[in-house]
């Protein structure tokens, strides 16, 4: 049996201690998938950015193991999600999970062109960012370590430990940590980050299995939860190269220390457990250690730091929320901290990103330590009695619905001072097909695929998303002249869709991360300058 590695990076030649000195807009502290959404958002929108990063590569350890249907439409948004599919796993998911239990959730009951779960290794997804970063002029600086942090009402200045072990200082207007779950720039600034402490402590590995990787049923091992009356649990999916992610949970699990290294014993046991005889342990490749504590800050910014990703909110697994939700707090922050540096709108407007982000992670901490519970071992309390009820209301379409949009990101609804505004308001929007009419995109900058082309081009609404500005879909031949003065922030596009694809608006204003925040009626003009600034 090969010996195990417990961390192995992907590791290029680190830049010289001397890039690090100078200032910049925004200093990125991790390069995990939330910076690289950051990072590649901000770059995007010309913003200059620095991301630092204290190890000396790429984690090629799988840890997150598929990303969510609503991070594959993030992804679709900036023309990324070919890149991540062509890395992703060859194993199509039926659909989500809810704490495992036997009824798979339902994506395809809400409207979106990726029904399933992409089992995408979050290693890879890390590889998709920052290739697009480097496209864009940007890059991660390895092995420069954050020692220190000051800020004022003007920037944030922090010392860096660098390759040669030198100390280097760096300004930046602001900075965003995305350093995660033990934060040095959470322990530094001293934010409250008050929640649950552990009751469960768990591993994950990446290894080569020796037996039959199909259960007697005939289904993938990596179909269920398996259990064991003694406190085992294990779920397996597959990665690539004949290799397999196991996450796991046990008696000798339990009284690991966190620095542990994970033993062929340790994995050997809990798969005689959870699998008899039918799964042994051949090789680990890549292994950690982790629990199920749940905690989330109280303020996502203190002064000019903001907190987005795991450096924000840390939480149990289960389900496979985490990257998803620190893929998306990038997301929501990346255009609205653009915007702000080009002088094109207020500062509130950073304001709304922990009032639109900190409620969703809420949900999230809460969804998994209920799935913790239900995924527990068998004992004595109704446990047992407890999945069979969730499984039949699984059963149930509204139920499952209903579960499979909390899951999956589908059923984000941003808040909207108007109760009676049009159904699409603050929802994410649909990813339609459009057929341009002549002249297809109005508004300046890139416009996506659709800018200049003729009659009848057709195009996703995705396909207008690329450059991250805002867009204006109008559906009718009223002209929208009131929009003109901020084409050099949003795209107009007028284009034909299918009768009631847009739930009847004629005109639609969506938000750079594809949530609408307008759709048909008065108050066009307030909603551009609220978003986007003062007319030009």
């Amino acid at each position: 049996m090969n010996a195990q590695v417990t961390h192995v990076f992907d590791a290029p030649a680190a830049p010289g201690a001397a890039d690090v000195t100078g200032v910049t807009d925004v200093i990125v502290v991790g390069a995990g998938g939330a910076g690289l959404t950051l990072a590649t958002e901000l770059a995007l929108a010309g913003v200059p950015a620095v991301v630092l990063d204290r190890l000396p590569g790429r984690n090629l350890q799988s840890r997150a193991g598929a990303i969510q249907p609503r991070t594959a439409e993030v992804l679709a948004l900036r023309g990324l999600l070919d890149d991540a599919l062509g890395r992703s796993i060859d194993f199509e998911l039926v659909g989500g999970h809810f704490a495992g239990l036997p009824v798979p959730l339902d994506y395809t009951a809400w409207d979106t062109r990726y029904p399933h779960p992409v089992l995408l290794p979050q290693d890879q997804l890390e590889a998709v960012l920052e290739e697009r970063l480097a496209r864009l002029g940007g890059r991660v600086l390895r092995e420069h370590r954050l020692t220190g942090l000051r800020q004022n009402a003007d920037g944030v200045t922090v010392t860096v430990s660098t390759p040669d072990g030198a100390e280097r200082s760096l300004r930046g207007r602001y900075l965003v940590a995305c350093d995660g779950a033990h934060s040095s720039v959470r322990k530094i600034v001293g934010a409250a980050f008050p929640g649950q402490a552990a009751t469960l402590r768990m591993a994950t590995a990446d290894l080569l299995l020796a037996g039959d990787v199909d259960d007697s049923s005939g289904g993938h091992i990596s179909s269920r939860i398996h259990t064991s009356p003694e406190g085992h649990f294990a779920m397996i999916t597959p990665l690539a190269g004949g290799l397999h992610k196991l996450i796991f949970s046990g008696p000798r699990t339990m009284e690991a220390e966190r620095d542990a290294p994970v033993t062929p014993e340790e994995v050997r046991e809990v798969l005689r457990a959870t699998h008899g005889g039918a799964l042994d342990v051949a090789e680990i490749r890549y292994s950690s250690r982790f629990s199920d504590a749940s905690r989330q800050l109280e303020h996502y910014r203190h002064g000019r730091v903001f907190f987005a990703g795991d450096s924000a909110h840390i939480h149990s697994p289960a389900g496979g929320q985490g990257l998803n939700l620190g893929v998306q707090d990038a997301f929501n922050l990346g255009w609205k901290l653009a915007a702000v540096l080009r002088g094109e709108v207020g500062e509130e407007l950073l304001d709304t990103y922990e009032s639109e982000r900190h409620p969703v992670a809420a949900r999230v901490l809460a969804l998994t330590r209920a799935q913790g519970v239900v995924m527990g071992p068998q004992r004595d309390g109704g446990l047992a009695e407890l999945r069979d009820v969730l499984t039949d209301l699984l059963r149930l379409p509204d139920a499952n619905r209903y579960m499979a949009g909390v899951m999956a990101g589908l059923d984000l609804c941003l808040p909207s001072p108007d109760a009676a505004a049009h159904p699409l308001l603050g929802l994410r929007m649909p990813d339609l097909d459009l057929d341009l009419v002549a002249g297809g995109a109005e508004g300046g900058g890139d416009g996506g695929e659709g800018e200049g082309d003729g009659e009848g081009k057709r195009v996703r609404f995705s396909d207008l998303t690329r450059d991250g500005r805002g867009v204006l879909l109008v559906l009718t031949d009223t002209p929208l002249a009131d929009a003109a003065p901020w084409d050099d922030r949003v795209t107009r596009v007028r284009a034909r869709a299918e009768p009631g694809a847009a739930a009847g608006a004629e005109a639609i204003l969506v938000r750079p991360d594809g949530y609408v925040c307008w759709a048909g009626g008065a108050g066009l003009t307030q909603t551009l300058t609220r978003w986007f600034g003062p007319a030009a």
